[in-house]
Protein backbone atom coordinates (compact mmCIF):
# COMPACT_ATOMS: atom_id res chain seq x y z
CA UNK A 1 0.00 0.00 0.00
CA UNK A 2 1.40 3.66 -1.10
CA UNK A 3 0.53 6.64 1.04
CA UNK A 4 1.03 10.08 0.42
CA UNK A 5 3.94 11.40 2.87
CA UNK A 6 3.64 15.04 4.09
CA UNK A 7 6.95 16.76 3.94
CA UNK A 8 7.99 19.80 5.38
CA UNK A 9 7.49 22.00 2.41
CA UNK A 10 5.19 24.95 2.92
CA UNK A 11 1.54 24.13 2.68
CA UNK A 12 0.45 26.98 0.87
CA UNK A 13 2.83 27.65 -1.80
CA UNK A 14 1.22 30.23 -4.09
CA UNK A 15 -1.05 33.39 -3.45
CA UNK A 16 -3.39 31.53 -5.96
CA UNK A 17 -3.75 28.71 -3.09
CA UNK A 18 -7.25 29.53 -2.58
CA UNK A 19 -10.88 29.71 -3.77
CA UNK A 20 -11.73 32.03 -5.88
CA UNK A 21 -14.25 34.00 -3.73
CA UNK A 22 -11.74 35.40 -1.79
CA UNK A 23 -10.52 37.08 -4.50
CA UNK A 24 -13.84 38.24 -5.56
CA UNK A 25 -14.97 39.63 -1.96
CA UNK A 26 -11.62 40.91 -1.43
CA UNK A 27 -11.82 43.47 -4.36
CA UNK A 28 -15.51 44.43 -3.86
CA UNK A 29 -14.67 45.56 -0.32
CA UNK A 30 -11.79 47.24 -1.71
CA UNK A 31 -13.95 48.92 -3.95
CA UNK A 32 -16.89 50.15 -1.45
CA UNK A 33 -15.83 49.85 1.57
CA UNK A 34 -12.27 50.01 1.63
CA UNK A 35 -11.91 51.60 5.35
CA UNK A 36 -14.42 48.65 6.36
CA UNK A 37 -12.83 46.05 9.42
CA UNK A 38 -13.29 42.57 9.89
CA UNK A 39 -12.64 39.59 12.55
CA UNK A 40 -12.56 36.53 11.29
CA UNK A 41 -12.30 33.54 14.10
CA UNK A 42 -11.95 29.32 13.46
CA UNK A 43 -14.20 27.19 14.44
CA UNK A 44 -13.64 23.59 15.01
CA UNK A 45 -16.97 22.11 14.58
CA UNK A 46 -16.26 18.62 15.84
CA UNK A 47 -14.61 20.32 18.99
CA UNK A 48 -10.92 18.40 18.28
CA UNK A 49 -8.30 18.47 20.24
CA UNK A 50 -4.55 19.26 18.92
CA UNK A 51 -1.77 18.30 19.83
CA UNK A 52 0.78 19.97 21.91
CA UNK A 53 2.54 22.47 19.89
CA UNK A 54 0.07 22.59 17.29
CA UNK A 55 0.16 26.72 17.57
CA UNK A 56 4.13 27.18 17.03
CA UNK A 57 3.65 24.73 14.00
CA UNK A 58 1.02 26.63 12.51
CA UNK A 59 2.70 29.88 12.94
CA UNK A 60 5.78 28.65 11.24
CA UNK A 61 3.52 27.81 8.57
CA UNK A 62 2.21 31.26 8.66
CA UNK A 63 5.68 33.04 8.21
CA UNK A 64 6.09 31.00 5.10
CA UNK A 65 2.82 32.52 3.92
CA UNK A 66 4.20 35.93 4.21
CA UNK A 67 7.24 35.35 1.91
CA UNK A 68 4.32 34.39 -1.12
CA UNK A 69 4.40 36.97 -4.08
CA UNK A 70 2.17 36.61 -7.31
CA UNK A 71 4.44 35.65 -9.98
CA UNK A 72 4.34 36.79 -13.89
CA UNK A 73 2.59 33.40 -14.81
CA UNK A 74 -0.01 33.74 -12.14
CA UNK A 75 -0.64 37.18 -13.32
CA UNK A 76 -1.46 36.78 -16.45
CA UNK A 77 -3.25 33.56 -15.46
CA UNK A 78 -5.56 36.16 -13.88
CA UNK A 79 -5.95 38.99 -16.44
CA UNK A 80 -7.03 35.84 -19.22
CA UNK A 81 -9.21 34.06 -17.08
CA UNK A 82 -10.94 36.76 -14.47
CA UNK A 83 -11.70 39.30 -16.57
CA UNK A 84 -14.26 40.77 -13.64
CA UNK A 85 -11.00 41.89 -11.64
CA UNK A 86 -9.81 44.92 -12.72
CA UNK A 87 -5.99 46.17 -13.49
CA UNK A 88 -6.03 47.91 -10.18
CA UNK A 89 -6.78 44.94 -8.39
CA UNK A 90 -4.74 42.90 -9.92
CA UNK A 91 -1.70 45.47 -8.90
CA UNK A 92 -2.71 45.17 -5.67
CA UNK A 93 -2.61 41.27 -6.03
CA UNK A 94 1.03 42.12 -7.48
CA UNK A 95 1.76 44.26 -4.22
CA UNK A 96 0.13 41.65 -1.65
CA UNK A 97 2.14 39.60 1.19
CA UNK A 98 0.38 37.94 3.88
CA UNK A 99 0.87 39.82 7.71
CA UNK A 100 1.33 37.69 10.21
CA UNK A 101 0.77 40.16 12.43
CA UNK A 102 -2.96 40.28 11.52
CA UNK A 103 -3.05 37.01 12.95
CA UNK A 104 -3.34 35.66 17.29
CA UNK A 105 -2.82 31.96 17.35
CA UNK A 106 -3.35 30.08 20.59
CA UNK A 107 -3.65 26.91 22.15
CA UNK A 108 -6.08 26.53 25.76
CA UNK A 109 -6.67 22.91 26.95
CA UNK A 110 -5.69 21.20 23.21
CA UNK A 111 -8.33 23.82 21.71
CA UNK A 112 -6.91 25.91 19.04
CA UNK A 113 -7.59 29.46 18.56
CA UNK A 114 -6.91 31.52 15.79
CA UNK A 115 -8.20 35.10 15.01
CA UNK A 116 -7.89 37.22 11.97
CA UNK A 117 -7.87 41.28 12.78
CA UNK A 118 -7.87 44.18 10.04
CA UNK A 119 -8.47 45.58 7.38
CA UNK A 120 -11.61 43.57 4.77
CA UNK A 121 -10.21 43.82 1.38
CA UNK A 122 -7.12 41.94 3.83
CA UNK A 123 -8.36 39.69 6.36
CA UNK A 124 -10.86 37.88 3.99
CA UNK A 125 -7.85 36.72 2.17
CA UNK A 126 -6.69 34.65 5.37
CA UNK A 127 -9.53 32.47 5.62
CA UNK A 128 -9.19 29.49 3.23
CA UNK A 129 -5.45 28.84 3.15
CA UNK A 130 -5.43 28.95 7.04
CA UNK A 131 -7.94 26.21 6.93
CA UNK A 132 -6.27 24.05 4.56
CA UNK A 133 -3.18 24.66 6.76
CA UNK A 134 -4.75 23.79 9.65
CA UNK A 135 -5.97 20.85 7.91
CA UNK A 136 -2.63 19.39 6.51
CA UNK A 137 -0.92 19.62 9.41
CA UNK A 138 -3.45 18.48 11.76
CA UNK A 139 -3.15 14.92 9.62
CA UNK A 140 0.49 15.93 9.55
CA UNK A 141 0.88 16.26 13.08
CA UNK A 142 -1.26 13.20 13.91
CA UNK A 143 0.66 10.70 12.04
CA UNK A 144 -2.29 10.19 9.82
CA UNK A 145 -1.56 9.37 5.99
CA UNK A 146 -3.65 8.72 3.16
CA UNK A 147 -4.28 5.37 0.87
CA UNK A 148 -2.86 6.81 -2.24
CA UNK A 149 -4.87 3.48 -4.07
CA UNK A 150 -7.62 3.58 -2.27
CA UNK A 151 -7.53 7.77 -3.11
CA UNK A 152 -7.05 7.38 -6.61
CA UNK A 153 -9.39 4.45 -7.70
CA UNK A 154 -12.44 6.58 -5.53
CA UNK A 155 -11.72 9.79 -7.33
CA UNK A 156 -11.53 8.07 -10.54
CA UNK A 157 -14.97 6.11 -9.50
CA UNK A 158 -16.45 9.41 -8.63
CA UNK A 159 -15.75 11.20 -11.45
CA UNK A 160 -17.08 8.13 -14.26
CA UNK A 161 -20.10 7.78 -12.10
CA UNK A 162 -20.94 11.41 -12.69
CA UNK A 163 -19.96 11.79 -16.17
CA UNK A 164 -22.82 8.62 -16.97
CA UNK A 165 -25.08 10.14 -15.23
CA UNK A 166 -24.74 13.64 -16.61
CA UNK A 167 -23.65 15.59 -13.42
CA UNK A 168 -22.11 19.08 -13.59
CA UNK A 169 -20.03 19.61 -11.00
CA UNK A 170 -16.81 21.95 -9.73
CA UNK A 171 -14.06 20.94 -7.31
CA UNK A 172 -15.04 22.83 -4.16
CA UNK A 173 -12.35 20.74 -1.76
CA UNK A 174 -9.59 23.55 -1.30
CA UNK A 175 -10.39 24.25 2.65
CA UNK A 176 -11.05 21.08 4.28
CA UNK A 177 -8.03 19.04 2.27
CA UNK A 178 -6.28 16.07 3.48
CA UNK A 179 -3.41 17.78 2.00
CA UNK A 180 -2.15 20.00 -1.07
CA UNK A 181 -0.65 16.99 -2.81
CA UNK A 182 -4.18 15.00 -2.59
CA UNK A 183 -6.09 17.79 -4.34
CA UNK A 184 -3.85 18.63 -6.76
CA UNK A 185 -4.06 14.49 -7.83
CA UNK A 186 -7.58 14.25 -7.31
CA UNK A 187 -8.08 17.38 -9.63
CA UNK A 188 -6.05 15.74 -12.25
CA UNK A 189 -7.68 12.86 -11.88
CA UNK A 190 -10.75 14.61 -12.17
CA UNK A 191 -9.75 16.57 -15.82
CA UNK A 192 -8.99 13.40 -16.78
CA UNK A 193 -12.00 10.85 -16.55
CA UNK A 194 -14.85 13.46 -15.73
CA UNK A 195 -15.06 15.35 -18.97
CA UNK A 196 -17.31 17.77 -19.62
CA UNK A 197 -19.26 16.70 -16.45
CA UNK A 198 -16.28 18.61 -14.54
CA UNK A 199 -16.81 22.37 -14.68
CA UNK A 200 -14.23 23.87 -12.96
CA UNK A 201 -12.54 24.22 -9.39
CA UNK A 202 -13.19 26.80 -6.89
CA UNK A 203 -9.55 26.84 -6.23
CA UNK A 204 -7.65 29.29 -8.39
CA UNK A 205 -3.90 27.70 -8.49
CA UNK A 206 -5.20 24.40 -9.27
CA UNK A 207 -7.00 26.04 -12.03
CA UNK A 208 -4.10 27.38 -13.27
CA UNK A 209 -1.90 24.71 -12.81
CA UNK A 210 -4.59 21.93 -14.61
CA UNK A 211 -6.21 24.52 -17.67
CA UNK A 212 -9.34 24.39 -15.80
CA UNK A 213 -12.19 27.27 -15.48
CA UNK A 214 -12.13 29.18 -12.20
CA UNK A 215 -15.86 28.97 -10.03
CA UNK A 216 -17.45 30.08 -7.09
CA UNK A 217 -19.92 32.21 -5.66
CA UNK A 218 -20.17 34.57 -2.87
CA UNK A 219 -19.75 34.08 0.58
CA UNK A 220 -21.75 33.92 3.41
CA UNK A 221 -19.22 36.89 5.10
CA UNK A 222 -20.78 39.00 2.46
CA UNK A 223 -24.29 39.39 3.40
CA UNK A 224 -23.03 38.95 7.58
CA UNK A 225 -21.18 42.22 7.03
CA UNK A 226 -24.43 43.97 4.84
CA UNK A 227 -26.74 42.70 7.96
CA UNK A 228 -24.05 43.92 10.33
CA UNK A 229 -24.28 47.20 8.90
CA UNK A 230 -26.88 47.83 7.28
CA UNK A 231 -29.64 45.70 9.56
CA UNK A 232 -30.84 42.09 9.28
CA UNK A 233 -33.62 43.08 7.15
CA UNK A 234 -31.77 44.31 4.57
CA UNK A 235 -29.00 42.32 4.39
CA UNK A 236 -29.85 40.18 1.16
CA UNK A 237 -31.28 42.96 -0.34
CA UNK A 238 -28.07 44.91 -0.04
CA UNK A 239 -25.63 42.81 -0.33
CA UNK A 240 -27.01 41.61 -3.73
CA UNK A 241 -27.09 45.18 -4.83
CA UNK A 242 -24.13 45.96 -3.80
CA UNK A 243 -22.88 42.52 -5.53
CA UNK A 244 -24.15 44.00 -8.94
CA UNK A 245 -22.62 47.57 -8.46
CA UNK A 246 -19.43 45.76 -8.41
CA UNK A 247 -19.90 42.75 -11.31
CA UNK A 248 -22.71 44.07 -13.45
CA UNK A 249 -23.96 40.79 -14.19
CA UNK A 250 -20.52 38.63 -13.51
CA UNK A 251 -20.50 36.56 -11.06
CA UNK A 252 -24.14 35.88 -10.83
CA UNK A 253 -24.52 32.90 -8.16
CA UNK A 254 -25.97 34.02 -4.66
CA UNK A 255 -26.06 32.30 -1.38
CA UNK A 256 -29.31 32.02 -0.20
CA UNK A 257 -28.91 31.00 3.71
CA UNK A 258 -26.92 33.43 6.05
CA UNK A 259 -30.31 34.42 7.65
CA UNK A 260 -32.49 31.40 5.84
CA UNK A 261 -33.55 30.91 2.86
CA UNK A 262 -36.89 31.67 3.72
CA UNK A 263 -36.22 35.62 4.42
CA UNK A 264 -34.12 35.32 1.24
CA UNK A 265 -36.91 34.19 -1.12
CA UNK A 266 -39.01 37.54 0.72
CA UNK A 267 -36.32 39.62 -0.12
CA UNK A 268 -35.41 37.66 -3.61
CA UNK A 269 -37.25 40.54 -6.24
CA UNK A 270 -37.57 40.24 -9.99
CA UNK A 271 -34.65 42.51 -10.84
CA UNK A 272 -32.26 40.06 -9.10
CA UNK A 273 -33.97 36.72 -10.46
CA UNK A 274 -33.17 38.19 -13.94
CA UNK A 275 -29.73 39.22 -12.97
CA UNK A 276 -28.26 36.21 -10.43
CA UNK A 277 -27.79 33.12 -12.85
CA UNK A 278 -28.27 30.51 -9.83
CA UNK A 279 -29.04 30.06 -6.48
CA UNK A 280 -26.44 28.21 -4.06
CA UNK A 281 -27.62 25.74 -1.16
CA UNK A 282 -25.88 25.06 1.01
CA UNK A 283 -28.11 24.02 4.37
CA UNK A 284 -31.35 22.43 4.83
CA UNK A 285 -33.01 20.00 3.06
CA UNK A 286 -32.19 20.30 -0.56
CA UNK A 287 -35.50 19.13 -2.03
CA UNK A 288 -37.73 21.30 -0.06
CA UNK A 289 -34.88 24.19 -1.46
CA UNK A 290 -35.58 22.95 -4.57
CA UNK A 291 -39.88 23.50 -4.46
CA UNK A 292 -39.19 26.80 -2.19
CA UNK A 293 -37.07 28.35 -4.93
CA UNK A 294 -39.42 26.85 -8.09
CA UNK A 295 -42.04 28.33 -6.57
CA UNK A 296 -40.49 32.00 -5.91
CA UNK A 297 -39.40 32.05 -9.66
CA UNK A 298 -42.64 30.94 -10.91
CA UNK A 299 -44.75 33.98 -8.82
CA UNK A 300 -41.97 36.54 -10.09
CA UNK A 301 -43.08 34.90 -13.47
CA UNK A 302 -39.56 33.85 -14.16
CA UNK A 303 -39.28 30.99 -15.75
CA UNK A 304 -37.46 28.58 -13.74
CA UNK A 305 -35.61 26.48 -16.52
CA UNK A 306 -33.57 28.82 -17.49
CA UNK A 307 -32.18 29.27 -13.94
CA UNK A 308 -29.51 26.74 -11.83
CA UNK A 309 -29.03 25.71 -8.77
CA UNK A 310 -25.71 25.19 -6.76
CA UNK A 311 -25.70 22.70 -4.11
CA UNK A 312 -22.71 22.11 -1.81
CA UNK A 313 -23.86 21.09 1.20
CA UNK A 314 -21.80 18.16 2.17
CA UNK A 315 -21.94 16.42 -1.04
CA UNK A 316 -21.43 12.51 -2.07
CA UNK A 317 -21.62 11.47 -5.79
CA UNK A 318 -24.90 9.67 -4.62
CA UNK A 319 -26.62 12.56 -3.12
CA UNK A 320 -26.31 14.91 -6.12
CA UNK A 321 -27.70 12.30 -8.24
CA UNK A 322 -30.76 12.54 -6.55
CA UNK A 323 -30.64 16.46 -6.11
CA UNK A 324 -30.01 16.34 -10.32
CA UNK A 325 -33.21 13.58 -10.63
CA UNK A 326 -35.35 15.86 -9.11
CA UNK A 327 -34.51 19.07 -10.34
CA UNK A 328 -35.01 17.13 -13.46
CA UNK A 329 -36.15 19.49 -16.56
CA UNK A 330 -37.86 22.11 -13.79
CA UNK A 331 -34.48 23.74 -13.32
CA UNK A 332 -31.15 23.54 -13.68
CA UNK A 333 -28.44 21.94 -11.15
CA UNK A 334 -25.10 22.16 -10.76
CA UNK A 335 -22.49 21.13 -7.65
CA UNK A 336 -19.78 21.53 -5.84
CA UNK A 337 -18.11 18.87 -4.15
CA UNK A 338 -15.15 19.36 -1.52
CA UNK A 339 -14.09 16.98 1.47
CA UNK A 340 -15.69 13.86 -0.46
CA UNK A 341 -13.27 14.58 -2.85
CA UNK A 342 -10.47 15.76 -1.41
CA UNK A 343 -10.64 14.07 1.86
CA UNK A 344 -11.90 10.98 0.93
CA UNK A 345 -8.63 8.98 1.42
CA UNK A 346 -9.38 5.69 2.74
CA UNK A 347 -7.43 4.15 6.08
CA UNK A 348 -10.71 5.57 8.25
CA UNK A 349 -9.51 9.35 7.80
CA UNK A 350 -12.71 11.60 8.30
CA UNK A 351 -12.41 15.18 6.76
CA UNK A 352 -12.58 17.71 9.12
CA UNK A 353 -15.37 20.09 9.74
CA UNK A 354 -13.67 23.60 10.14
CA UNK A 355 -14.78 26.98 9.32
CA UNK A 356 -13.14 30.59 9.64
CA UNK A 357 -16.21 32.99 9.77
CA UNK A 358 -16.43 36.82 10.16
CA UNK A 359 -17.35 37.37 13.90
CA UNK A 360 -17.35 41.10 13.86
CA UNK A 361 -16.73 44.28 11.56
CA UNK A 362 -16.78 48.24 11.51
CA UNK A 363 -16.90 50.34 8.89
CA UNK A 364 -13.96 52.47 10.25
CA UNK A 365 -11.22 51.92 12.30
CA UNK A 366 -12.72 54.52 14.53
CA UNK A 367 -16.17 52.91 15.43
CA UNK A 368 -16.79 50.44 17.71
CA UNK A 369 -17.32 46.82 16.40
CA UNK A 370 -20.23 45.18 15.91
CA UNK A 371 -21.59 41.48 15.56
CA UNK A 372 -21.83 39.37 12.44
CA UNK A 373 -24.10 36.75 12.47
CA UNK A 374 -24.84 33.45 10.30
CA UNK A 375 -28.06 31.12 10.95
CA UNK A 376 -28.00 29.17 8.00
CA UNK A 377 -31.50 26.58 7.81
CA UNK A 378 -30.00 24.44 10.25
CA UNK A 379 -29.04 25.09 14.03
CA UNK A 380 -25.78 23.42 14.12
CA UNK A 381 -24.47 26.05 11.40
CA UNK A 382 -25.21 28.76 13.39
CA UNK A 383 -22.37 31.58 14.64
CA UNK A 384 -22.45 34.41 17.06
CA UNK A 385 -23.00 35.11 20.07
CA UNK A 386 -26.76 33.34 21.78
CA UNK A 387 -27.81 37.19 22.37
CA UNK A 388 -27.14 38.55 18.91
CA UNK A 389 -28.32 34.95 17.25
CA UNK A 390 -31.79 35.63 19.84
CA UNK A 391 -32.03 39.10 18.16
CA UNK A 392 -31.78 38.33 14.75
CA UNK A 393 -34.41 35.82 15.03
CA UNK A 394 -36.86 37.94 16.96
CA UNK A 395 -36.20 41.10 13.90
CA UNK A 396 -36.64 38.50 11.39
CA UNK A 397 -39.78 37.08 12.98
CA UNK A 398 -38.23 33.54 13.18
CA UNK A 399 -39.29 33.11 16.62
Amino acid sequence: MRTYQLNNMAIIRSILDTDLYKFTTSYAYSKLFPRAHGEFEFVDRGNGDYPEGFEQKLRDEIEKMSLLSLTVEEEMFIRQQMPYLPPTYIDFLKGFRFDPSELQITMQDNKLHVKASGLLYRVTLWETPILATISELFFRETGQQSDREYMEKAAIEKAVKMQEHGITFSLFGMRRRFSFYVEDRVTELLKKHAGESLYGTSNVYMAFKHGLSVSGTHPHEWVQFHGSIYGYKMANYMSMEHWINVYDGDLGTVLTDTYTTDIFLRNFSKKHAALFTSLRHDSGDPFLFIDKVIARYEELRVNPSRKYLVFSDSLNVDKAIQINDYCGNRIGATFGIGTNLTADVGNNIKGMNIVMKLFRCKMTAKEEWQECVKLSDVEGKHTGSPEEITLVKQTLRLV
